[in-house]
């Protein structure tokens, strides 16, 4: 199923850079992003997303849109759907439950992921242990003390 998602002619957006008001579409470019299945049709929506032209000079930029991450491909809840799935599945059964690539899923969970990552404090951690027994088959469990 397709949801197509357009912009009223004549009408303005801010500027993804600067904020400022009254930016006129340049022009406009069809992204298409995979979204939740509506019962058991994968859904896609489909925008055409316009290109603004900055009133403080900024130049020509892509406005951006409120139910996507950047260059993702997948909707924001789609995304957060696939990560609660993820906790409990494999990725390559979310993939074939959602007729979806699982490199694309892979990418996106490492996105996510290292995202989480870089938002984590460990400037209390003290000690770090490994359990050898573990480590020895490739699996490598950190015991934060």
């Amino acid at each position: 199923m397709d949801i197509n998602i357009d912009f009223e002619p004549g009408s303005t957006s801010s500027c993804p850079v600067c904020g400022a008001k009254g930016a006129k579409a340049y022009d406009a470019q069809e992204r298409t992003w995979r979204h939740l299945n509506f019962f058991q049709h994968q859904t896609y929506l489909r925008a055409r997303i316009p290109r603004v032209e900055c009133p403080q000079g900024c130049g020509i930029k892509t406005v951006e849109v409120p139910w996507t991450r950047s260059r993702s491909g997948f909707t924001a809840l789609f995304e957060a759907f696939i990560m609660i799935l993820a906790r409990a599945m494999p990725v390559a059964a979310i993939a074939a439950m959602f007729g979806e690539h699982d490199t694309r899923i892979w990418r996106m969970l490492h996105h996510h992921v290292e995202e989480a990552h870089g938002e984590a404090d460990f400037s209390e951690v003290r000690r770090v242990g490994m359990n050898e027994t573990g480590s020895r088959r490739g699996h490598i469990e950190p015991i934060l003390a």
